[in-house]
């Protein structure tokens, strides 16, 4: 039988708490109270999202020493904080735009889709001691979840406070998965 590596104490603590949050994320995406309303859903499922990269990112804000990883998450705590508070400020407002049966439809099944195969992602991503390529494995689907919601939600009508937050949400985390898979590369990690 292979020898298999033990995972250090850092990385247990790391990992315990990542799937911690990922099983909080999934619950409170996949159990947001959703209504008639296009913009209302993608926000109430959004926010969940959002939260969940600014716990990871303050997990591995803990462990690492790794300089453009700590810039990475810094910069996915205050993006993201940003976009919620945004977010909140508009939910009201926007849950009175409401849609119609079909386009609901349509909207929520591609978006459990999207959902799904997010979640699914982000579980099998490789679990070991280099926690620093873990994280970025890990929130590089988190983030294509979210520029895939976005990019979808944008084929609706939805509110028009919400579409530069979409589109925001596409920028900036296309942005941050650039970020990320160079420096995943340079760590000598695919």
């Amino acid at each position: 039988m292979p020898n298999q590596q033990q995972f250090s104490n850092v990385s247990k603590n790391y990992l315990s708490c990542f799937y911690e949050i990922l099983d909080e994320m999934i619950l409170n995406m996949m159990e947001a109270e959703l209504t008639d309303s296009i913009s209302h859903n993608f926000i109430v499922q959004m926010i969940p999202h959002h939260r969940a990269a600014i716990g990871m990112s303050r997990n591995i804000l803990q462990y690492t020493t790794d300089v453009p990883l700590q810039a990475i998450a810094s910069n996915i705590i205050t993006e993201q904080t940003k976009s919620i508070a945004n977010m909140q400020r508009i939910l009201d407002q926007c849950s009175t735009l409401k849609n119609d049966q079909q386009d609901l439809r349509l909207y929520q099944r591609r978006t459990d889709l999207i959902m799904q195969a997010m979640f699914s992602e982000m579980e099998q991503a490789a679990s070991t001691n280099n926690i620093n390529a873990d994280f970025i494995r890990e929130m590089i689907p988190h983030h294509r979840g979210a520029v895939r919601m976005s990019q979808h939600a944008l084929h609706f009508p939805v509110c028009p406070e919400l579409v530069p937050i979409l589109q925001a949400i596409i920028v900036s985390q296309l942005e941050g998965i650039r970020e990320m898979e160079l420096l995943l590369r340079q760590m000598g990690n695919t």
